[in-house]
């Protein structure tokens, strides 16, 4: 125990997030089991860190960060060492990692309810189910989602700005004020392309090549997330991996699942299960018609952010595919992004949106346009940008 408060510690003393992440504010940090999931290298470590740095003082012996890649706790169950610390006086733990350890959703239930007062905060997957595969969890914990750096959060850390959060429909009201208020610090496009490059994952801070660091989390994703959290055998991994790179490099569109079957060798059924772990890893999304879901096929299947279309295919992208990618990985994880029913639109929460690098031609009253190449919009031409501080 005392080692594990060394290395808490240490850890505390030298986090400090480059920019606090807007999901700080919106977890109730009362309840008593609160799961925060992410796919691998958005930074959800550090989150937990900064959380701690930020509530209690090092000197504390109050909270603790526990990582489950430490052998301790193989040869040591959760709801015991919880005892132990709550004991301790021990108020809030926090668990990184908790799909390591074996049985860790039945063990999460036993600190819960063997240890009243205990607050228990833990990092896992987004591959994870928390409450559809873990009925003892259940009605107990509050499920949260870090996601990377929205393109706002980015900007702030280029730039030293304080730029908040907007609402789609203030976007939608007020997008000449709200850009003009950017405008009067910063141009926002001398950063802009730099994000689509690099800017999703909180790893470009590092002194290492970004496309390789990227590489090697996407291939963790796959062997180690997938694989491990939904049980597949190893020996189907490289039917997984060319399944991604066979999806990232067609263009965004409706998937041939009978090709795809025949070229990774597997039946369709076996497809479409791997397009929903590819997806519940965040490598891709998954844009659907109104009124469909999985298990039906897809209208399109997109690349989850843009960064991961550099890292596999830096030579062969469609610029439009690239700020389409961009737009729906702003908007999908608070609104509703569908296909929409006129060819090159979306629907969003039913409002039709058209996604352009150049000027319309012709202008539609009932759709909105979301062009790349302006700093500021007039009616309903919105800057692109601007919607990259829905987060």
């Amino acid at each position: 125990m005392e080692s594990l408060f060394r290395t808490h510690a240490y850890l505390v003393e030298h986090t400090d997030l480059p920019v606090r992440r807007a999901l700080m504010d919106e977890i109730d940090w009362r309840a008593p089991l609160i799961g925060i999931k992410g796919t691998r290298g958005v930074g959800k470590t550090s989150f937990l860190l900064q959380y701690a740095k930020e509530h209690f003082d090092l000197r504390s012996r109050k909270c603790l960060y526990v990582n489950m890649n430490n052998f301790y706790f193989q040869g040591r169950g959760l709801a015991e060492f919880a005892r132990e610390f709550r004991s301790g006086g021990g108020e809030v733990l926090l668990i990184d990692q908790v799909f390591k350890q074996p049985d860790w959703s039945p063990e999460l239930r036993r600190c819960h309810d063997e240890n009243p007062g205990l607050r228990i905060v833990f990092t896992g997957s987004s591959v994870m189910r928390l409450k559809e595969e873990n009925p003892e969890l259940n009605g107990l914990v509050q499920s949260y989602n870090l996601r990377g750096f929205s393109f706002r959060e980015f900007l702030n850390l280029k730039t030293g700005c304080n730029f908040q959060r907007v609402s789609l429909s203030d976007i939608l009201d007020y997008h000449e004020d709200l850009a003009e208020t950017v405008l009067s610090e910063v141009n926002p496009l001398n950063f802009f392309q730099s994000y689509l490059h690099h800017g999703f994952y909180p790893f470009f801070l590092e002194q290492r090549n970004f496309s390789e660091n990227l590489l090697k989390t996407m291939n963790m994703m796959i062997e180690v997330d997938i694989l491990l959290i939904k049980q597949v055998e190893l020996k189907y991994l490289p039917k997984l991996k060319k399944l991604l790179y066979l999806l990232a490099i067609d263009r965004p569109s409706a998937p041939n699942v009978s090709q795809l079957a025949t070229e990774i060798e597997t039946s369709r059924a076996t497809v479409m299960n791997y397009i929903k772990y590819l997806s519940d890893a965040r490598l891709i999304n998954l844009v659907y018609r109104p009124g469909e879901e999985f298990p039906k096929k897809p209208a399109r299947i997109m690349m989850h952010n843009s960064n991961l279309m550099y890292a596999i295919y830096p030579n062969s992208m469609e610029e439009i595919d690239v700020f389409e990618t961009f737009f729906q990985n702003a908007l999908w994880a608070y609104h509703d992004v569908r296909i929409g029913d006129r060819v090159g639109t979306f629907l969003v929460d039913g409002r039709r949106f058209r996604v352009l690098d150049v000027p319309p031609r012709r202008q539609a009253s009932d759709v909105s346009y979301a062009q790349a190449s302006i700093t500021q919009g007039h009616g309903n031409i919105i800057p692109l940008w601007l919607f990259g501080f829905l987060y």
